[in-house]
């Protein structure tokens, strides 16, 4: 194949290549880093993109972020502060499975507020595995210990075998990793074409975005909980409800066995200080660099706008790690020779023993098929095979849209789902005359909606890393995440989001094209 390719033949070309990868990834007949190598050899073979052209895209900005992050991960699983936290958390919420899930969605989704989404599963995951392990190994020391102790009861919710209870704690990362800060900047990144298009539209900003998706991610959160545990473990919501029951002998062996852990650490160290700092400052820089509702850090340098993102922040932070000393300097004297005992937070060998380059390839290989849909046109195709739903009603306009998006961005990066459907979906709007918001706010909330695969979102490729879950398991589970995503878009778009934004109002910042929507609402 060649450059004289007709342009229908390199959009049927593209579809069948990432018809081949999706079914691949989901499959795994190959592993899945080298199922994502496909369009490194396929794209450049139809003729769709240049074999360098293709490479590049499997190198990008979040790679280098995926770096800095990684550093931080490896000092804190170094120095045993992820088992610190971990202990510290089961301590506080108690070894029972269904409310330590909540713990770790709530903890979660609290990190990812500040933090980008792969960050904070980086970042959770080892904790997560820490609580994992130290349930499992409490509750087989529980078992020697019931013997002399126990009165005979015993507690259901606890009688998991190793490999679900690892399962169970790992999968709140990789779901409620959506949340209000990610929605808010996959919107404002996401509008950021409307500005464009509709350079008069004032009407999104911090405030009102924060307004909007609060309620949307409460409510996801609490529902996803709920699916989790029943697909799970079974939802005996009556006795997780009663508050002030008397601890049954296992659930105090574990608790015992949980403090004596957490005893043997011994006061926080030095390390692990610097650590900490290195965490708070790493999200602290992330939060300022552009808040959106005031100026951040980022302003100080106005001739280099845009230069500075969140790879640039955890990159130096990064550094920090094989710069500061692990302990404080000592040197001893031996004659004429004074020796100074440094030694780095990290080693090179260290860090590599924790960066997981199969997520690397992962993600870069859904760079390279968001960037061949978009040389081969095959996003062009798809829209306009999106025009006759114009004479739909608007909410079934809306649910379509959300739907096709939700797919769509399992196989793609969100950045890139946004790119491809947002020019999509506004001349759409325009089309059956409505204001745009009221198909592109739930259009671009549901690109988050990517959980069932795990190359669907970087978050999901290092939970899946950990080896703890299988496709199928995450196809089970994040099927009824995104069922319930969509609902919960749909119930917001159609109640509480329509007087923050006027959404029944044509908007005068929208070209006024004639209206094709013969069925109203």
């Amino acid at each position: 194949m060649n450059a004289s390719t007709p342009r229908d033949l390199k959009e049927a070309e593209c579809a069948y290549t990432l018809f081949v990868v999706a079914i691949f990834w989901l499959t795994e007949p190959m592993p899945l880093a080298v199922s994502a190598l496909l369009p490194a050899f396929m794209f450049p073979l139809f003729g769709i993109m240049e074999s360098k052209q293709v490479a590049s895209a499997y190198f990008k900005d979040f790679h280098l972020l995926l770096i800095g992050v990684i550093c931080l991960a490896t000092s804190i699983e170094k120095w045993n502060l992820h088992k610190r936290m971990a202990l510290r958390m089961v301590m506080l919420v108690g070894v029972n499975p269904a409310w330590l899930v909540l713990g770790f969605m709530v903890s979660c989704a609290f990190l990812s507020m500040w933090l980008s989404n792969t960050s904070a599963a980086a970042m959770v995951m080892p904790i997560v595995e820490a609580v994992a392990q130290q349930i499992i190994k409490a509750e087989t020391e529980a078992d020697a210990l019931e013997m002399s102790c126990c009165n005979g009861s015993i507690n259901p919710t606890l009688e998991l075998d190793g490999r679900h209870a690892v399962q169970l704690l790992s999968l709140p990362t990789l779901f409620l990793q959506w949340n209000k800060h990610h929605i808010k900047y996959t919107g404002l990144s996401g509008t950021s074409h409307n500005t464009t298009r509709y350079p008069s539209c004032q009407c999104i900003n911090f405030g009102s975005w924060f307004i909007l998706s609060i309620p949307i991610a409460v409510i996801i959160l609490l529902l996803s909980w709920i699916w989790l545990q029943w697909i799970f473990l079974g939802f005996d919501f009556k006795n997780m409800l009663k508050c002030g029951k008397k601890k049954t002998a296992r659930e105090e062996a574990s608790a015992q066995v949980i403090q004596k852990e957490y005893k043997k650490l011994g006061p926080i160290s030095y390390p692990e200080i610097v650590t900490l700092v290195l965490f708070i400052l790493m999200t602290l820089l992330w939060f300022t660099r552009d808040p959106g509702f005031l100026p951040g850090w980022s302003s100080l340098f106005p001739k280099y706008k845009g230069y500075a993102t969140d790879s640039t922040t955890a990159l130096v932070i990064g550094l920090l790690f094989f710069i500061i000393p692990a302990k404080t300097l000592t040197k001893t004297s031996n004659g004429e020779n004074t020796v100074f005992g440094y030694a780095p937070l990290i080693t090179w060998k260290e860090f590599q023993s924790c960066m997981p380059w199969e997520i690397a390839v992962l993600v870069g290989g859904g760079f390279a098929l968001a960037d061949g849909c978009e040389v081969s046109k095959l996003s062009e195709w798809i829209a306009s095979k999106l025009t006759p739903l114009g004479s739909l009603p608007l909410w079934l306009v809306i649910l379509i849209s959300c739907l096709i998006v939700t797919s769509v961005t399992e196989v793609a990066s969100n950045p890139a789902t946004i790119t491809i459907f947002l020019p999509i979906l506004s001349p759409l709007a325009e089309a059956i005359h409505v204001n745009p918001l009221f198909i592109l706010i739930p259009g671009t909330l549901c690109t988050s909606f990517a959980f069932l695969l795990p190359v669907a979102n970087p978050a999901n490729a290092i939970v899946f890393s950990y080896g703890h879950l299988t496709v199928m398991d995450m196809v089970k589970a994040g099927l009824g995440i995104n069922i319930i995503g969509v609902a919960v878009v749909m119930l917001a778009i159609m109640t509480w989001i329509v007087p923050i934004f006027d959404l029944y109002t044509y908007p005068s910042w929208a070209p006024n094209i004639p209206s094709t929507n013969s069925t109203g609402l």
